[in-house]
């Protein structure tokens, strides 16, 4: 084929070559590439893909087996004893000491109800008493009368037997008239019933000294009554400045005012004993399995997440929240599910920080060391415990 087709007649002239000459080719040498070697089979490769596992196994028994030890929860509360002031005697308001969230000491003065009707109770109670006191020496004067009245009636009747005598001789003698002998009986007669009586009246004034004529007058029950009804009345004026029965801080008191009637043991407001401080934590019934009082634990509260503070178990609660609810659960039924319960434990707070505010009512993670560990299994042998 030529390598230029027909070309325009107008073109000028141009050489045609009918064919191209060949191109000299050269040989290329290509190196020789020499068979790779066998690979030789290894036991370290499968040593070590396996090596990995056998260490997490082997990490993961070993936390299993040491562990359990630290018994765990979040589900816990910091409690602080909470005291209900009341008034005991009933009276209007007129003067409020303290305000709501104040910080009190025992004794300190929260509010006064008016004390004037218990300051005149008072008085006549101190009446009554000084009256009992006289009765008891008006019947002690009675006694001595009565006394003398014996006297007096034993020498009527030694003067009415000798008259008898006297009567009974001359009537023998037949110089007594009959009458004149009647007369004599009669007197000794009437004098002996007079010693009697007035044997009686000694036995009533005695018997109104309560037995004892020498009797202290302010030991005679008439005094007693006199006595207690006075210090009742002394108590309820005491009762009308009410104080805080402990340190703490007060709570709820806003709604306390001048001039309100508040009636004898209705609530007015609390008193929270920021001394008194513990956590009570729920903590689920498989994990009391060796958990007992005297154990030392760690809290740590939401409030100062990094300041742990150190408690001891004081004690496990006698049952379960479900077993003190309004309703406990009845699980005689067939469709019954098992559910974990929980119990209380209450973990005394030893030494709290004077320096860190403590509110009843903040949540708080408790961690108990029961100094146990889970140990082996029994398959390996006894289980051990580590302390």
């Amino acid at each position: 084929m030529n390598a230029v087709s027909k070309m325009d007649n107008s073109a000028p002239d141009v050489k045609v070559l009918d064919e191209a000459p060949p191109l000299a080719m050269t040989p290329v040498q290509v190196p020789e590439i020499p068979p790779a070697p066998k690979k030789k089979r290894r036991g370290g490769r499968f040593l070590l893909m396996a090596a990995l596992p056998l260490a997490l196994i082997a990490g993961g028994a070993y936390v299993w087996v040491t562990g359990g030890r630290y018994q765990e929860t979040e589900n816990a509360n910091l409690r602080q004893a909470r005291v209900t002031i009341t008034s005991e005697a009933a009276g209007r308001i007129t003067d409020v000491s303290v305000a709501d969230n104040a910080i009190v000491k025992a004794g300190d003065v929260l509010f006064t109800v008016d004390a004037e009707p218990y300051r005149i109770a008072l008085s006549q109670a101190d009446a009554s008493l000084a009256a009992a006191r006289l009765s008891v020496e008006q019947l002690r004067a009675a006694y001595s009368q009565a006394i003398a009245q014996e006297s007096i009636a034993i020498g009527e009747v030694d003067y009415a037997q000798a008259q008898f005598d006297r009567a009974t001789d001359l009537a023998g003698k037949g110089i007594n008239t009959q009458s004149a002998f009647d007369e004599a009986r009669r007197d000794l007669d009437k004098a002996r019933e007079e010693q009697t009586a007035a044997r009686q009246g000694i036995a009533s004034a005695r018997a109104a000294l309560g037995g004892d004529p020498d009797i202290e007058t302010d030991k005679h029950p008439a005094v007693l009554q006199a006595l207690a009804a006075r210090d009742k009345a002394a108590y309820d004026l005491a009762q009308t400045t009410v104080r805080a029965p402990a340190g703490g801080m007060v709570a709820q008191a806003s709604s306390v005012k001048v001039g309100q009637f508040v009636a004898a043991g209705t609530p007015v407001f609390s008193l929270v004993e920021t001394g008194d401080t513990w956590v009570e934590a729920n903590f689920k019934e498989t994990q009391l399995t060796h958990m007992k009082p005297g154990q030392s634990a760690d809290i740590t509260l939401d409030t100062y997440p990094g300041r742990p503070f150190h408690a001891t178990v004081q004690s496990i609660g006698a049952g379960t929240g479900a077993e003190f609810s309004l309703l406990p659960a009845q699980n005689a039924t067939g469709n019954w599910v098992k559910v974990t319960q929980r119990i209380p434990v209450r973990l005394k707070v030893d030494d709290p920080d004077a320096s860190v505010a403590l509110r009843t009512g903040m949540s708080a993670s408790v961690t108990v060391d029961t100094g146990v560990s889970r140990g082996w299994p029994k398959i390996f042998g006894t289980a051990s415990a580590a302390e």
